[in-house]
């Protein structure tokens, strides 16, 4: 797993190159943010944990309204501190249909680039980036722990892309 070296001490800012990486999605298979450079725009949804209650209602949310999320133009990717095969059972039981991404191991180091990782808790906070086909950070949202977020907020800065 690779990641480009930058310091992480607050969220990555809109107007700058997304940090790359190479994750395991609940599949096993490699996936890289540059995968999708030049094709495709990216929501990148960082999330603390599997099986919690917040979580599990916004990825489903994501989950009904697939289609603004993952098509043509734009790809979600959803990436949490879990292990692969946690996030396997979790995509399966709640029948979700886009990759998630494990960030397990070096343990936060992508949530760490993006700079949503809670060293205290040990888990990503919820980050929301939404990156450009150039690799270009156009939006951002950050919450903490407890707090969702608005899945509509992001379908509109998608549709400014």
């Amino acid at each position: 797993m690779a990641i480009e070296a930058i310091e992480a001490t607050a969220p990555v800012a809109v107007g700058t190159k997304a940090p790359d990486f190479q994750l395991k999605d609940n599949h096993g298979r490699t996936v890289s943010l540059a995968d999708f450079r030049g094709r495709k725009n990216v929501v990148l949804l960082f999330y603390p944990f599997a099986f919690t209650g917040v979580c599990t209602g916004e990825l489903c949310a994501l989950r009904d309204e697939l289609p603004t999320f993952v098509n043509d133009d734009t790809q979600l990717l959803a990436v949490s501190n879990d292990s692969i095969h946690t996030l396997r059972v979790y995509a399966e039981q709640e029948r979700l249909e886009y990759p998630l991404l494990s960030d397990f191991w070096p343990h936060g180091e992508v949530s760490r680039a993006y700079g949503v990782f809670d060293e205290e808790k040990g888990c990503a906070v919820r980050g929301t980036f939404i990156i450009d086909k150039e690799g270009v950070v156009r939006w951002t949202v950050v919450n903490g722990l407890p707090d969702a977020r608005d899945l509509n907020e992001y379908a509109a800065a998608l549709d400014t892309l």
